[in-house]
């Protein structure tokens, strides 16, 4: 039985807890414990989901099993998920890298947008896939849940949405190759890259190139989840369509084929010069359609509606800094 796992609140639970998404429903993983000792399993450190990934070959195996086993069990407890408000699901992640100017039609409109003829399209995606990804972190503190506001920052005057595929890691990745790198892969999640564009480069220091801490890191600049789908459920992402609209205005929509370093290659990347750790995500890159393209940015009151079929939906209300 295909399951998605999330992080909730509400339905007369005091604390946020870990369930298991079964069709529209939710069923707590403290529900699960009965049927798992029947099984003679358990799951390691079930407090979240970061914590599940940290043994995730194991717990998956326990919680397929279960699935399979005792569909109707799992019904009989399950939540309605309208009952619930969801969290960020890995809230928060360890370690989140995200991976910068990685789709075609990004880079292709960057260049159109600045006055570049056509012809200098095709050279400038020939150079970079001679070269290798390109990297930045960001903060877990800029984790949101993924129907929460979206504070913008008084200093920021062009806040810009970035919907992307999100690769969480289940296992530690140090010099991993190509070839092995899905692997790693524990499973994936939604997430929209917030960057304040006229942040990225200071003019007291030119000469030092972009600035992405101040441009990325700023509270809430990461709206998460709804759900964490595992890899196993989704073995071939790259049809997956990412769509964001601003207002009810479509912004985005772009295939996740478009990449021009897949998700291989970025964690090759990656791990050659960092250790990846049970719980990293790596923000995979955006398609055109950003507010740089619409010279548009966000402001109080806007909302951004975002979604990846079988991944969820966003919602985010943009507020100003209190």
């Amino acid at each position: 039985m295909l399951f998605k796992l999330g992080t909730f609140a509400g339905a007369g639970v005091a604390a946020p807890f870990v369930g298991l998404v079964l069709a529209e429903r939710v069923v707590p993983l403290a529900n699960t414990e009965s049927l798992l000792d029947r099984l003679h399993l358990q799951l390691r450190s079930p407090d979240s989901l970061l914590s599940l990934l940290d043994a995730w070959e194991a717990n998956f195996q326990a919680l397929a099993i279960v699935c399979e086993t005792f569909p109707r069990e799992l019904a009989h407890g399950a939540i309605p998920i309208d009952e619930l408000h969801a969290r960020a699901p890995i809230d928060p992640p360890r370690q989140i890298f995200c991976t910068i100017a990685n789709y075609r039609s990004h880079i292709i409109e960057t260049i159109l947008d600045a006055g570049e003829s056509p012809g200098t399209v095709e050279k400038t995606i020939e150079e970079r896939l001679r070269g290798a990804p390109y990297a930045c972190f960001k903060l877990p503190s800029t984790v949101i849940g993924p129907t929460d506001p979206l504070e913008l920052p008084r200093h920021a005057q062009r806040v810009d949405w970035e919907l992307e595929l999100g690769v969480v890691i289940g296992r530690k990745a140090r010099r991993v190759s190509r070839t092995e790198a899905m692997s790693y892969v524990a499973g994936y999640v939604m997430v929209n890259d917030i960057t304040a564009r006229d942040q990225v480069r200071r003019s007291d220091v030119p000469a030092m190139g972009t600035d992405w801490l101040q441009s990325k890191n700023a509270p809430g600049f990461l709206p998460l989840g709804p759900y964490f789908v595992p890899a196993a459920f989704l073995p071939d992402p790259y049809p997956l369509r990412l769509t964001l609209s601003v207002n009810d205005r479509p912004m985005q929509d772009g295939l996740v084929s478009d990449m021009l370093f897949d998700i291989a290659a970025q964690i090759e990347y990656i791990s050659q010069h960092a250790q990846l750790l049970p719980g990293d995500v790596i923000c995979t890159g955006t398609p055109a359609g950003c507010g740089t393209h619409y010279k548009r940015y966000l402001q109080p009151g806007d909302v951004m509606h975002a979604s990846i079929p079988g991944l969820g939906a966003q919602h985010t209300p943009c507020i100003g800094a209190s």
